[in-house]
């Protein structure tokens, strides 16, 4: 599996509507890890190019901090797309996000679009899976093209083209998360849950991020500044994996040569040191923040 060649965290990612200027200054103030300043969902149509010109002069004022910044644009042959594409790459964020992406091919023309926008290199593509279609390609989308950094589950969609219900544990999705989990981590690249709609459920939203955390998402798309904190606090890694973390590779380190290590009277592997460097790495990017 590829390696990442940095880890950034992207705990709690907001979605932020790009027609809504005071969403967008307190945003600045937000301890997320990364915005979507959004032209999609949240955007009514007559205001979508007044949305595109806020979005592409907040991901480029460097007003936000250490917060990765991105722009969502509204999908392929929409009447708005190749407009946002080309605002999105000028503007230079992270990473453009662009929903119901279905194919390998897809994913190859939205990079030659950006780079003949001019995006710099830094601007990567974010990717959303939210169809039936894109479900079934997901593997090859995501080696599609080394400029995909991340794909981000479009849950709602899902459960909309499934004919599905939204039901604590997700039965109805758990097949699409994981193929596109699997896919992601072949590719090397990072993944996001989606969305929790119910704002006020603090106790379904928490079970929800716990079951992402466990399946192996590094994050969740948020729909509210509410949801930020606990999506931070879930998706660390807690004092006690911190703890284990550096507790097996003393061990491994001390016990080099000899054969056999443990560490709390388990068997300490590569496949353990590898898991417990990534926890540490993880640990000191967030540490990093701030």
């Amino acid at each position: 599996m590829p390696e990442q060649t940095a880890f950034t965290p992207l705990r709690s990612v907001l979605y932020m509507p790009s027609s809504n200027e005071r969403a967008l200054e307190k945003a600045k103030a937000i301890a997320c890890d990364g915005l979507i300043l959004d032209l999609e969902d949240a955007v009514a149509p007559d205001a979508k190019p007044a949305a595109r010109e806020s979005a592409a002069a907040a991901a480029s004022s460097g007003a936000y901090g250490r917060r990765t910044v991105t722009i969502r644009v509204n999908g392929i042959g929409t009447a708005w797309h190749d407009d946002d594409i080309v605002a999105a790459s000028q503007a230079g964020p992270a990473g453009i996000v662009v929903p119901k992406v279905n194919t390998a091919e897809e994913v190859r023309s939205l990079v030659a679009a950006m780079e003949k926008a001019g995006a710099p290199e830094h601007t990567r593509l974010w990717a959303m899976v939210e169809t039936p279609e894109a479900i079934f390609n997901v593997r090859e989308l995501a080696a599609a093209s080394d400029r995909l950094a991340v794909l981000v589950m479009g849950t709602n969609d899902l459960v909309k083209e499934l004919y599905a219900e939204h039901v604590p544990g997700r039965a109805p999705l758990l097949t699409s998360l994981s193929l596109s989990l699997l896919a992601a981590r072949a590719a090397g690249i990072a993944i996001l849950d989606g969305v929790y709609n119910d704002v006020k459920n603090d106790e379904g939203f928490l079970a929800e991020c716990e079951q992402g955390r466990q399946l192996g998402f590094d994050g969740k798309t948020l729909i509210h500044p509410g949801q930020v904190g606990p999506a931070n606090e879930q998706f660390a890694p807690s004092e006690r994996a911190v703890d284990d973390a550096r507790g097996i590779l003393e061990a491994w380190e001390a016990g080099s040569g000899s054969g056999v290590v443990t560490y709390n009277n388990k068997m300490v592997e590569n496949l353990h040191v590898e898991s417990a460097r990534r926890t540490l790495a993880i640990h000191e990017a967030i540490e990093a923040l701030g």
